[in-house]
């Protein structure tokens, strides 16, 4: 962070201002001249928190995209479509056995199952052929799609949340002031909430597991010279079968999490790749705390987009990664090699 302030300045003035802003904006409370600028508190404290929110889903599916793209160098283009079987299989758990929990359980498993197939069968055949992975994970994407639509039809689904997770809750943020001066408070769906602290849990583990662990020193050492690292006697391409596994496993209970709170439909394949890809390509490939400072950056840019100026909310996100390419081709927290 040191560096970075060093080296640039008026960047790091610029971010500090905004933080500065968001802070001031979210605890204090708005004058009037001020809400009509911006609108009503509330608005922007539930654009706020739906950014956040929507971000820690876009980690929880490009966690496991920058694993497989970002470390091991594989284009999987049907990520999405994992994604979207893992909704899909969550909901079939849930409504079956009514356990919200293991629907989690479960999609990681098959989903992680099925990474473990399409690692053995496409990408070991393929390695260093990205043109090749790229097409080929394109048509399993297309026939997976069409067969989710055959199984499951073209029906929304939403995955009901357990009772002790249903109702809002009340935060102790100040939406605006009463005649009489009685602070009103904002209330937020308690799901969302837990959906984001398990995201921080997942992320903070897979920090440690890569950084702090032996695991995650071989899964290093093998993305910078497989060769070398293979000539220890250390069988990489098992534990690359296992990264696989765990990065789609990920998409599965990314599913999961997007029908809990959102819904599942045909379509959110695609959404979600090209949400991962501009996470990834933001925050930088291979980088987990890249992977979470872009996919909050993107989940807050199409929260407020959506809200402030809604023609233009897709715009703002593509904004925001050509700006990053422009100025840090390898992302926010890329290596340069």
């Amino acid at each position: 962070m040191r560096s970075f302030i060093n080296r640039q300045p008026i960047w790091s003035l610029i971010i500090f201002i905004v933080l500065a802003f968001f802070v001031w904006a979210i605890f204090a409370a708005w004058p009037p001249g001020f809400e009509d600028v911006f609108g009503k508190k509330k608005v922007f404290l539930n654009a706020f928190f739906n950014g956040i929110t929507l971000g820690a889903l876009y980690f929880l599916v490009a966690s496991g995209f920058t694993l497989i793209f970002g470390l091991m160098k594989n284009v999987n283009l049907a990520h999405g479509s994992l994604y979207m079987l893992g909704g899909y299989i969550g909901y079939g758990v849930a409504v079956t056995t009514g356990w919200w929990l293991l629907s989690f359980v479960v999609a990681f498993i098959v989903v992680g199952l099925f990474g473990i197939v399409l690692q053995l069968v496409v990408f070991r055949r393929m390695e260093g052929e990205d043109l090749r992975q790229t097409l080929v994970t394109i048509g399993i994407s297309i026939v997976l799609a069409d067969l989710m639509l055959w199984i499951w039809g073209g029906n929304f689904y939403q995955i009901l949340a357990p009772e002790w997770l249903s109702g809002p809750v009340k935060l102790p943020l100040v939406t605006a002031l009463k005649s009489n001066g009685e602070a009103v408070y904002l209330t937020y769906p308690i799901v969302r909430l837990v959906i984001f602290l398990g995201a921080v849990v997942v992320g903070v583990l897979m920090w440690l597991a890569l950084n702090r662990t032996r695991v995650g020193m071989l899964i290093r050492a093998g993305v910078d010279d497989r060769d070398m690292l293979s000539a220890t006697g250390v069988r990489i391409q098992r534990v690359f079968v296992l990264v696989f596994a765990f990065g789609a496993g990920l998409a599965g209970i990314a599913g999961v999490v997007g029908g809990t709170f959102q819904s599942m439909a045909p379509g959110e394949d695609t959404r979600f790749l090209l949400a991962s890809l501009v996470v990834v390509i933001v925050g930088g490939m291979g980088s987990i705390p890249g992977a979470a400072v872009g996919a909050l950056i993107i989940g807050l840019a199409e929260q407020f987009g959506s809200v402030y100026f809604p023609t233009y909310a897709v715009v703002l996100t593509f904004l925001i990664m050509v700006v990053v390419l422009a100025f840090r081709p390898q992302g926010l927290f890329g290596r340069t090699r």
